[in-house]
């Protein structure tokens, strides 16, 4: 009832990891290579842009909200 479409990547992928290694032509490997960067999440339609690990560290370094400074500035009138 619910049987994955046999053309699908990801079920060629199952079939080609049940292979056992030792048994693998290069073809077949080039294909798992292929397969495995079209599937991976980063790939696919619509998935977000991953951030850098530059990016991820630059953000936890910077110092959370300071609390007292928005405490302050909240009573403050704009325009002064």
């Amino acid at each position: 009832m619910n049987q994955p479409d046999p053309n699908s990547p990801r079920s060629r992928l199952q079939a080609l990891l049940a292979i056992p290694e030792r048994q693998r032509t290069d073809a077949q490997w080039d294909e798992i290579n292929e397969l495995e960067i079209l599937l991976a999440p980063e790939n696919r339609q619509g998935a977000p842009m991953p951030r850098s690990r530059q990016d991820a560290a630059a953000a936890a370094s910077r110092p959370a909200h300071n609390n007292k400074q928005n405490r302050w500035s909240r009573g403050r009138k704009r325009g002064r």
